[in-house]
């Protein structure tokens, strides 16, 4: 078996990727597997002096300890907090698919696991003509759908299956990712609920960190306080599948 290669999408934008994706790269670089990672695109960036900063993508590359310079690794960056290709019309440098699946190809060469962090869901207009689903379909990337835990995601997380399925692509698996900590009928049912629902295998459930965002903006290099936070909520995942 050879070393896995993830498109990790979400059902839609804030339900949690950059946190699954960093737990999972921390994880992979404990392991001594020297993890690659790529956010091909990343809008609603922060202008600083140095230009824009793609605030997931450097989350991501700390939590893999990945020495490859951000210009590398988050090829197009964008202020306007929208989807990469209309954030393009008002700001020019539209992502071309051909240079991120030739960038994803030389990842791929290497040895270790690559984790492709996309935008929003596999739908997201991406560039001219091109979807984020287009990534994960002509790299051949296995797809991990993070859904949030609450009400609402049936329906989504069904959807997002669907839509794999129907693009020809393979899904690793399902993370459910409790975004507010607070139990109520729905949260309690509805891992069972996409197990049932869902032609595809559910993971587990990553648990909600109170305070996390702060402590991602700070670092996820191994021993940080956001590394040691993700850490401890590695284990309610069943990441073996993963590779």
């Amino acid at each position: 078996m050879g070393d896995p290669a993830i498109f990790l999408t979400g059902t839609g934008t804030g339900v949690g990727k950059t946190v699954v994706a960093c737990a999972l790269a921390l994880r992979w670089a404990a392991q001594g597997r020297r993890p690659r990672v790529y956010k091909p695109a990343e809008s609603g960036c922060e202008l600083k002096s140095e230009g824009l900063y793609p605030a997931d993508a450097t989350a991501l590359k700390a939590a893999a300890g990945d020495g490859r310079p951000l210009s590398e690794i988050c090829q197009y960056r964008y202020a306007l907090p929208m989807a990469p290709a209309h954030a393009a019309e008002e700001e020019g440098n539209p992502p071309e698919i051909e240079k991120i699946v030739d960038a994803i190809s030389e990842l791929r060469s290497r040895p270790g696991p690559l984790l492709v962090e996309g935008a929003g869901g596999l739908l997201v207009p991406l560039g001219p003509g091109t979807r984020m689903s287009d990534v994960a379909r002509r790299c051949r990337l296995d797809v991990l759908i993070v859904a949030p835990l609450g009400l609402g995601t049936l329906n989504d997380t069904q959807m997002t299956v669907r839509v794999a399925r129907e693009e020809g692509l393979s899904v690793a698996g399902i993370i459910l990712n409790d975004l507010t900590g607070m139990e109520s009928p729905s949260t309690r049912r509805n891992p069972s609920a996409i197990e049932e629902l869902c032609d595809a295998p559910l993971l587990g459930v990553f648990p909600h960190i109170s305070g996390l965002d702060s402590g991602m903006k700070e670092s996820t290099e191994a021993g940080s306080i956001a590394a040691r936070r993700l850490g401890e909520a590695i284990n309610y995942v069943g990441w073996n599948s993963l590779g």
